[in-house]
């Protein structure tokens, strides 16, 4: 979009880099490209890099689709180096011998993969009794916290050099990286810590389409706009329902569309005749698609509602 008097719509895959949080990309990133509205799909920590989908306008509707997908990482632990914070945001708290070799190491990763409990580490955003836990942690306390089930759906080794090991992971949402290489070390009986962590995928989206925050700079806020994609992406993993001329229009001025075949109760993506993204809907046993969260007229380019 181009007419900088609208506010843009779309999603942005951003290459973030180090010590910047999510939300200060965000922020940076509505500025070049002049957005009042934004939103990002799930937070990377600051010290990690990669892949952070960032939407904007009317695609902010839908960013929970892609917040329940799975990630990817490229991460390097350090061997026989523990911090209390499970990365380098904090020093180095113990040191053990590293005595563990590549096939050990093999060994133990397998043993991570699959459907598990995973505690949340203390610094992190998880609230407990009404207060995140790094907030616990600022004041030396560490508080019970219940485990989360998360799933390893890969986890590979792919690289061992001296103490560092290089894996490569994917996972389920909310899984903590610096988490699983604490526990990767207390099973390898020499600890271990997170030095690098790069995001490679979320969902179907990948690192290898994302832009960088040089490029975007060099950009005037109009060629910024260009660079955003269609939020269509963040809903692809939805069954697809192509409504007919007449339902597209209902559908998209918020009136319930008749089905044949009520179907499984299940939420799926509503495409006008030609293509367009009109919004999202569910399946109710009356035998209809209700809608959920639509986009605006203006931006499905609907006739009004007769």
């Amino acid at each position: 979009m181009d007419d900088r008097s609208a506010p843009p719509t779309g999603v942005l895959l951003l290459d973030k880099p180090a010590g910047i949080t999510s939300t200060r990309a965000l922020a940076k990133a509505k500025r070049l490209l002049a957005s009042p509205k934004g939103g990002h799909t799930g937070t990377l920590d600051p010290f990690a890099t990669g892949l952070l989908p960032l939407v904007f306008g009317e695609a902010t509707k839908f960013s929970r689709f892609l917040i329940d997908a799975r990630k990817s990482y490229d991460a390097t632990l350090r061997l026989g180096e523990e911090t209390a914070t499970g990365d380098t945001e904090s020093a180095v708290s113990a040191r053990r011998e590293v005595a563990v070799g590549a096939e050990r190491v093999d060994e133990v990763l397998r043993e991570f993969e699959g459907w598990q409990d995973q505690v949340p580490p203390m610094h992190s955003a998880v609230h407990v009794d009404g207060r995140r836990l790094y907030e616990y942690a600022r004041e030396g306390e560490e508080v019970e916290r219940p485990g989360r089930r998360v799933e390893i759906v890969e986890l590979a080794r792919v690289e061992l050099a001296g103490s560092d090991l290089r894996i490569r992971v994917t996972c389920s949402k909310g899984t903590y990286i610096r988490t699983l290489a604490q526990d990767i070390g207390r099973v390898l009986g020499c600890g271990a810590h997170l030095v690098a962590l790069r995001r490679t995928a979320v969902g179907h989206l990948r690192l290898a389409d994302a832009v960088a925050f040089d490029a975007l700079e060099r950009d005037s806020p109009e060629a910024a706009r260009r660079r955003l994609l269609s939020p269509e992406l963040l809903v692809q993993a939805l069954p697809r329902f192509e409504a007919t001329a007449d339902e597209a229009t209902r559908f998209g001025h918020g009136r319930m569309i008749a089905l044949e075949d009520a179907g499984p109760a299940d939420e799926v993506a509503v495409f006008a005749p030609g293509g367009r993204f009109l919004g999202v809907g569910r399946r109710v046993p009356e035998g209809h698609l209700a809608p959920l969260r639509l986009m605006s007229a203006a931006d499905a380019k609907l006739p009004d509602f007769a």
